[in-house]
């Protein structure tokens, strides 16, 4: 019979909650651990790919998903001279095949009240600043009032981009902040403008701005529709564009994209605009010991392919699944993991960096030759496969696709 174990999750994002459903489904003791007293979604909509829906539908959540997000078949954006930049649409990629626009919050409530179906410990308000590996009985938690918990099994850490955990480590290769973020809001869209599509419009590679449809919340179905919209910005300008007041932005905007002048309406105060950064961090492995490093607290990127919360969910999975598969040698378990996740996880880290200069720097030559030559690529039915399939989380590289089973 395979070994219980005592598992520790630091953080309750979305890889956190997640890899604790899969682990506790297993028969597995989870304890999450979270350093809010009220746990909450951070950070913008985003696009959920037929990958992470595949795995919200392992966990039984996928129909809960579908009745909050909003659908997407299109992915199109334009040059500010009206060229064709990007038009990728998810029928090319096989029959049934969407993409699903989603507040944070939405997937957030689906996973903690999945949490609390499943009678998981959830220790809030208790900051995880230290893990202190190599104890006979296991691992120890450090808070940051000096408080320790455990000892544990199996450490799963879940923590964020900014994981402090990570940096705490001696797996981190690369981790250094981009230059370029954004910043971003929820919108009401009343006249239901914005249906089926992530549209875009860039100036260059210096500005962009975009529209996802989000759906609802959960308990909000008669509410208007939402849209994550989010302006591209340089951190060094963050402050003088605050400076400059929310009017400025908006005449900016409205001149930029006139046709977002109603979601610009429903964001009456400068604190309705979140500000998003980004980083880039390495790991090799994504484990030490019995400590594993899942989501963004082991791999964030850019967002420019959009692929954070389904790799994150994917992390969960593949974890879930090799700790089912061998309980009684966790170590052993969290090198198959390692090696499962290589690919797919390199893939999206290289393929967001090499996109983001030619969507976010001041090089002008550079998006004026992405203006030229990318709207036609996505014509050409083998590049536009690969495209769609990237675009979709299905690659662990130019020639192999995923294996969601191993």
């Amino acid at each position: 019979m395979a070994r219980v174990l005592n598992i520790a999750v630091v953080g309750c994002g979305t890889a956190g909650p997640a890899a604790a459903l899969f682990l506790k489904r297993a028969g597995h003791e989870v304890t999450v651990f979270e350093r809010f007293e009220e746990p909450m979604p951070v950070g913008a909509g985003f696009l959920m790919q037929p990958t992470g829906m595949e795995v919200l539908n392992r966990l039984g959540l996928l129909q809960a998903t579908l009745e909050t997000g909003a659908r997407i078949d299109r992915l199109y954006g334009k040059a500010l001279s009206g060229r064709t930049v990007m038009d990728l649409s998810y029928r090319h990629l096989g029959e049934g095949m969407f993409g699903l626009g989603m507040h944070r919050g939405a997937l957030f409530l689906i996973l903690t009240a999945a949490i609390k179906e499943a009678a998981i410990e959830l220790v809030c308000g208790t900051e995880i600043v230290g893990v202190e590996t190599g104890k006979a009985k296991g691992s120890v938690l450090r808070d940051a009032s000096g408080t320790s918990h455990g000892p544990y099994d199996l450490v799963v850490v879940a923590d964020g981009t900014q994981s402090a955990l990570r940096a705490n480590s001696n797996l981190v290769r690369r981790d250094k902040p981009y230059s370029w973020g954004a910043v971003w809001a929820i919108c009401a869209d009343e006249a239901g403008a914005f249906e089926g599509e992530l549209s875009q419009i860039y100036d260059g590679a210096s500005r962009m701005a975009g529209v996802l449809p989000v759906g609802r919340l959960p308990g909000e179905a008669d509410g208007p529709a939402l849209i994550s919209f989010f302006w591209s910005l340089h951190a060094s300008r963050f402050d003088e564009w605050r400076a400059a007041g929310l009017e400025s932005w908006k005449d900016e905007v409205r001149s930029f994209w006139p046709e977002t002048a109603p979601l610009l309406d429903t964001i009456d105060h400068i604190d309705a605009l979140n500000r998003a950064a980004y980083r880039d961090a390495v790991l090799d492995p994504w484990h030490g010991g019995r400590v594993v490093y899942i989501g963004d607290a082991g791999h964030c990127m850019s967002p420019q392919l959009g692929q954070g919360a389904n790799v994150a969910l994917l992390d969960a999975l593949v974890l879930g699944q090799e700790i089912e598969r061998g309980s009684d040698d966790v170590e052993a378990a969290l090198a198959r993991y390692s090696r499962r996740r290589r690919a797919h996880i390199r893939y999206y880290q290289q393929m967001s960096r090499w996109l983001t200069p030619a969507f976010q720097s001041w090089n002008r030559p550079l998006g004026w030759m992405r203006d030229l030559t990318m709207g036609p690529l996505c014509k050409v039915p083998v590049l536009r496969g690969l495209m769609l399939s990237t675009m979709a989380g299905l690659r662990a590289g130019f020639i192999r696709r995923i294996d969601l089973d191993g």
